[in-house]
């Protein structure tokens, strides 16, 4: 982070009054609280999620605890300018707002999305008890003041100050959701906090509201697969398979991700013949993998594009009665960076987003 940008991140901070802890909110939102606890955002921290631990231990930056992974994975800590400065003072288990992680309360207080080339940043609103919604009719908080005027929180703009892009310090962009930097255009609610049944607080009860399990590559993907479409296209030679993403950015964007596509013949109950795809991104430097913080370059790129139709073409004869198994899935780590970085195999495990059998 250079140091305009950290200078930003403390200014933001400096003002912004302390975080209401998560248990606050249970009593009055008892549905959102325990959809959240259950989510990726309340296990963001290195003491929850084995991967970014893996992670943050090999960068370069723990030997110094300056632990600048804390403006989206604990930023409503007590310590926040501590935990990002190289002072030895690091992620803190014991902490128990380092361990809301990213906090309910933070979320609801951003009021505005700075926008920056290397990435973005949130503005946190100074009123502690004003949180942020959309709600146009809602009654009044006995506990605190909601805001419906925030236009960011309307289809998830507010995301972007964490998922929108970021850019290591060779200007390589290692993740990225929204490359441009388009933030009026991003649609995050739509796909990942979809309407689920069940109100949203015990003191007006609503049949709907928006789900705070936040639908993603490590939680309730099934969530996502009505985005993808799998289609069977047989040919007098061969067979075509394509995977129709309807998704509008790429379908895994953390540089360690890696998909798949299987693709399996079962003919009188027996495989006779299978098939596999990878889609994946890699970065590096001089055409070698590198971690992404040493990366240069995007040394091979086979992800899967945003709103991509891709075609797989096969010259295996089928015979009538064959069934067609195809299935989309992925791993949150590719198996040598894993093994490299001593990821359990549980925390690894395989996920499909979605499978079709389809008969010749």
């Amino acid at each position: 982070m250079n140091k305009i940008a950290l200078l930003l991140v403390t200014a933001v901070f400096a003002f912004a009054a302390k975080f209401a802890p998560n248990s606050a909110c249970k009593e009055c939102h008892p549905l959102i609280y325990k959809e959240y606890q259950t989510s990726q955002h309340a296990h963001a921290t290195i003491f929850k999620d084995p991967i970014h631990k893996a992670v943050w231990e090999k960068n370069p930056l723990s030997k110094k605890n300056a632990y600048k992974c804390a403006k989206c994975h604990t930023p409503a800590a007590n310590n926040f300018k501590e935990l990002i400065a190289p002072n030895g003072i690091g992620p803190d288990p014991h902490n128990k707002t380092q361990n809301d992680a990213v906090a309910c309360a933070y979320c609801h207080r951003i009021k505005a999305i700075k926008e920056d080339l290397k990435t973005n940043h949130n503005i946190i609103s100074p009123t502690p008890k004003k949180y942020f919604g959309t709600l146009k009719d809602h009654i009044k908080s006995p506990f605190h003041e909601i805001d419906t005027t925030n236009s960011n929180f309307l289809q998830g703009n507010v995301c972007m100050g964490c998922h929108s892009h970021k850019r290591n310090k060779f200007g390589l962009n290692v993740c990225s959701t929204n490359e441009k930097r388009e933030i009026e255009n991003a649609n995050c609610v739509h796909c990942h906090m979809p309407k689920v049944n069940g109100s949203v607080s015990t003191l007006k009860k609503r049949s709907h509201h928006a789900f705070h399990g936040f639908a993603g590559a490590h939680r309730y993907q099934n969530m996502l697969a009505r985005y993808i479409d799998i289609e069977f296209l047989p040919h007098l030679k061969g067979f075509e398979i394509a995977i129709n993403s309807k998704i509008p950015h790429d379908l895994l964007l953390h540089p360690a991700r890696v998909a798949f596509v299987s693709i399996k013949v079962v003919r009188d109950n027996k495989p006779v013949w299978q098939k596999k795809e990878s889609l994946v991104r890699v970065l590096g430097a001089n055409g070698k993998p590198t971690p992404p913080w040493l990366a240069k370059e995007v040394v091979k790129d086979t992800m899967l594009k945003a709103n991509e139709k891709r075609v797989f073409k096969y010259d295996f004869q089928l015979q009538k009665g064959d069934k067609i198994v195809v299935a989309l899935g992925y791993k949150l780590v590719k198996p040598p960076l894993a093994k490299k970085l001593g990821i359990p195999s549980k925390a690894n495990k395989t996920a499909i987003l979605k499978k079709r059998a389809f008969t010749y």
